[in-house]
């Protein structure tokens, strides 16, 4: 929860990778609070009512989980509206020339998102095509497996496209960003 709240001013898309990964968490201790604050919570170094604060926001996301009927995979609205934000903001840089840096770095990771595309056989937007890559490479580092050059390279790519649109949303949420001359 606290982690949460600091990435979701600093990095959007770490945010967006760290809900992924509590969804996940949730998930594996079968969406019960009782053993989450048992064998999870347990280990964090917390007061008491930090405790009960990381116990509500997680009792919270299994009710979520639940009602969205998300027990075996899937993600939730709240984070699905990010990812919807982020890719909102990226269309409006794509389409602005005053973001010429952004679009150069769209289309050097254009191709492994095609790629990935066709790999995944998934029907998703762009944005989360980029997330879901930096999340599986994440899931097989977890698991000690080897991950491919190729998709090393893959994945700096991806990083550097997407750390650039987290920036730029926290420009836009901070300052507001100027997409053309009239403004």
């Amino acid at each position: 929860m606290f982690i949460s709240q600091q990435l979701r001013k600093q990095n959007i898309a770490e945010y967006v990778l760290y809900m992924w990964q509590v969804e996940d968490i949730i998930r594996a201790y079968h969406c019960d609070l009782a053993l989450i604050r048992r064998e999870y919570i347990s280990r964090f170094d917390l007061d008491d009512d930090q405790r009960e604060d990381m116990t509500d926001w997680y009792g919270n996301l299994i009710r979520m989980i639940r009602e969205e009927g998300l027990t075996q995979g899937g993600h939730i609205q709240i984070n699905k509206i990010v990812v919807q934000q982020m890719t909102e903001l990226h269309l409006m840089l794509m389409q602005s020339p005053k973001f010429p840096f952004y679009s150069a770095e769209y289309y050097k990771v254009l191709p492994f998102i095609v790629e990935l595309r066709g790999k995944s056989g998934k029907e998703c937007g762009e944005i989360e095509t980029c997330l879901n890559a930096l999340y599986g490479v994440m899931l097989l580092r977890l698991q000690q497996k080897e991950v491919s050059a190729s998709t090393q390279n893959a994945v700096k790519e991806i990083t550097t496209f997407l750390g650039m649109l987290s920036d730029y949303y926290r420009k836009d949420k901070e300052e507001g960003l100027k997409f053309d001359d009239d403004i």
